[in-house]
C-alpha cells in the first residue's frame, strides 16, 4: 500500500486537484492507495465513486496540517504493510515520521524562496531527506537545484493528461453560434493573474486586428485581473473582438479549445509566481489546438519549440505579436496543430504512471 498526502483534491476545482486525482486514480490501477485529503463540503459522493480510499480531515485550515500529519503517522504505525508515501507539496511531509519511502512532488511556486531564508532551510530539511523529489519540469528542477536540493534526488515526471472525451454535438454546435464569422481564433484557458500575461496578449490583439479583422480572443477564466482584463479591452476597444468566459461546464470548456486555431498563453515571472509546467498546453494539443508559450517557466516542456508550438519571452510585446502571426500566416497553425495532437500523447497518464512505478 501507498499512501497519497495532499492538501488539494477534487471534487475541489484546479490543476493542482486534477494532478492529484490522476496520479491517485493511476497508482490504484497498479497498487493499494489510501490517500489522505482536506475536507471538501460536498466530497461523500465524490469519494464513494472512487476505486481507493480517501480520508477527510477537517478543522481549522490552521490546524489542519497537524491534524493530518497525526492521523498519517497513527495509520503508519497500525499499518505494517505499508511501502511508501506521496506528497504534493513539501509541508505535507514537514511531521511525518516514518522511515518508509517519501516521495515529494514539486511545482516551482511553493519552493522558490532566497537560498538561507527561513523558508528555504525549512524546505531543504524535507526535500533533502526525502528518497526521491518529483519536479513537474526541467525548468522546476533547475530552480531546486539552485535552491539547494540535492540534485541526485530529482526525477522529472511531467503532469498527465487522461485522454480526451468525445464533446457533446449541442455545445460543440453552442460553441461555433458564438464563435460565428470570427476568425481567426485565440483562447487562453487559464486562472486570471499577473502571471499568465493576458495584457500582453489583449495588447497583441490591438495590433492583430489591424491585419484580422474579424480575429476573437476568447478568454476562459476567473481570479483576481478579471476586472484590469475588461478595462483594456474596453481601453483599446477591442469589445468585438473579446469574448470572456467563467463558471461553464468541462464540456463547454473543452469545445470552445476544439473550435479556436491557437492557445495563447506567453506567461512571465511576477513576483517569484512561475508556470512550473503548463498542463493546458497539453490539454490544448489534445485537440489539434498548437501553443505559444513564455520562455519563463516550464512550458518548453510541454510545448516543442517551432513544431507543435512556439515559446517566446512574455515581457516583449513584438515577439508575442509576431508568433502569433507567424502561426496565423497561411494557416500554419493546422501543421502545427497536427504535429501537437501526436506530441502530447507522451503526457497521458497510462505512460505517466510507468515513470511513477520506475521510484516506487
Amino acid at each position: 500500500m501507498y499512501i497519497v498526502i495532499t492538501r488539494s483534491f477534487p471534487p475541489e476545482v484546479g490543476g493542482m486537484q486534477n494532478l492529484m486525482w490522476g496520479l491517485a486514480n493511476s497508482l490504484s490501477k497498479h497498487y493499494m492507495i489510501k490517500v489522505f485529503a482536506d475536507y471538501h463540503e460536498q466530497h461523500n459522493n465524490y469519494d464513494e465513486s472512487v476505486s481507493f480510499s480517501i480520508q477527510r480531515v477537517g478543522g481549522i485550515k490552521l490546524l489542519r496540517k497537524y491534524r493530518k500529519a497525526y492521523l498519517v503517522n497513527e495509520f503508519i504505525k497500525k499499518n505494517k504493510h505499508i511501502k511508501g508515501i506521496i506528497a504534493d507539496h513539501w509541508k505535507s511531509l514537514e511531521l511525518i515520521k516514518t522511515d518508509k519511502k517519501k516521495i515529494c512532488l514539486i511545482h516551482s511556486k511553493e519552493i522558490n524562496h532566497d537560498k538561507g531564508s527561513f523558508s528555504n532551510k525549512r524546505i531543504l530539511k524535507v526535500l533533502n531527506n526525502v528518497d526521491h523529489v518529483v519536479s513537474n519540469s526541467k525548468y522546476t528542477k533547475d530552480l531546486a537545484i539552485g535552491c539547494g536540493v540535492n540534485s541526485n534526488k530529482i526525477k522529472i515526471i511531467n503532469p498527465g493528461i487522461y485522454p480526451t472525451k468525445e464533446i457533446d454535438k449541442k455545445v460543440l454546435s453552442e460553441a461555433e453560434n458564438f464563435l460565428k464569422n470570427k476568425n481567426p481564433r485565440l483562447i487562453t484557458v487559464s486562472r486570471l493573474d499577473k502571471r499568465k500575461n493576458h495584457e500582453k496578449i489583449i495588447m497583441a490583439l490591438r495590433n492583430l486586428k489591424q491585419i484580422y479583422p474579424n480575429i476573437i480572443y476568447t478568454c476562459v477564466g476567473y481570479g483576481e485581473e478579471e476586472n484590469n482584463i475588461k478595462s483594456l479591452v474596453k481601453e483599446l476597444n477591442l469589445e468585438d473582438q473579446f469574448l470572456f468566459l467563467k463558471d461553464i461546464s468541462q464540456d463547454t470548456k473543452n469545445a470552445f479549445i476544439s473550435k479556436s486555431n491557437l492557445f495563447v498563453m506567453p506567461s512571465i515571472i511576477y513576483k517569484k509566481s512561475v508556470e512550473g509546467f503548463g498542463i493546458a498546453f497539453a490539454e490544448a494539443g489534445q485537440y489539434g489546438i498548437p501553443s505559444i508559450g513564455g520562455k519563463d517557466g516550464g512550458a518548453a516542456d510541454a510545448i516543442e519549440d517551432g513544431k507543435s508550438g512556439k515559446i517566446c519571452d512574455g515581457n516583449n510585446l513584438d515577439e508575442i505579436y509576431s508568433n502569433i502571426n507567424e502561426l496565423l500566416t497561411n494557416n500554419s497553425y493546422l501543421e502545427f496543430g497536427k504535429y501537437a495532437k501526436s506530441y502530447v500523447k507522451k503526457f497521458e497518464w497510462k505512460n505517466i504512471i510507468e515513470q511513477y512505478k520506475q521510484i516506487l
